[in-house]
């Protein structure tokens, strides 16, 4: 058996990028939990066996929309908290890139999407947490280089 090739969750990156002239992408500090959601909205139709009438109706699907969402857990960086206060703070959305690193090459996801919440918490004799849930506002347009 071949051991797969995989990433380590430090090349697993959420950046966000900067508003102002060319972008600049830059991973706030403080995740230990990231994930990436790509997801579709269907619709279904029934079509009938012409020649069989009686036959079991089938469903077809067809995409009416895509939608994509990040969701990161981790401490509260003093670095990132302008980064994220900034970015839910915008009525805009802002740029995003998410990277995947493999040794045998890069899956990049890049687009905008809109900070829909974060929420700060602590308990006692623990430290400031933070959780982020973004969505994404257009497409995100993916490039492979294996």
């Amino acid at each position: 058996m071949a051991t797969p090739i995989t990433a380590r969750f430090g090349k697993f990156r959420v950046l966000l990028g900067s508003g102002s002239g060319p972008i600049v992408y830059a991973a706030p500090c403080g995740f230990t939990s990231k994930s990436l959601t790509l997801g579709k909205s269907l619709s279904e139709v029934s079509i009938p066996d012409c020649d069989e009438e009686d036959a079991p109706i089938v469903l077809g699907r067809d995409v009416e929309s895509i939608t994509s969402s990040v969701a990161g857990e981790g401490v509260l960086a003093a670095a990132s908290v302008s980064t994220w206060l900034d970015a839910y703070e915008s009525t805009e959305s802002v740029p995003v890139k998410i990277e995947i690193e493999f040794s045998t090459g890069t899956v990049t996801w890049t687009g905008n999407m809109h900070i829909e919440s974060l929420e700060l918490g602590a308990e006692q004799g623990g430290r400031v947490t933070l959780s982020v849930s973004m969505q994404s506002d257009g497409a995100l347009l993916r490039t492979d280089t294996f």
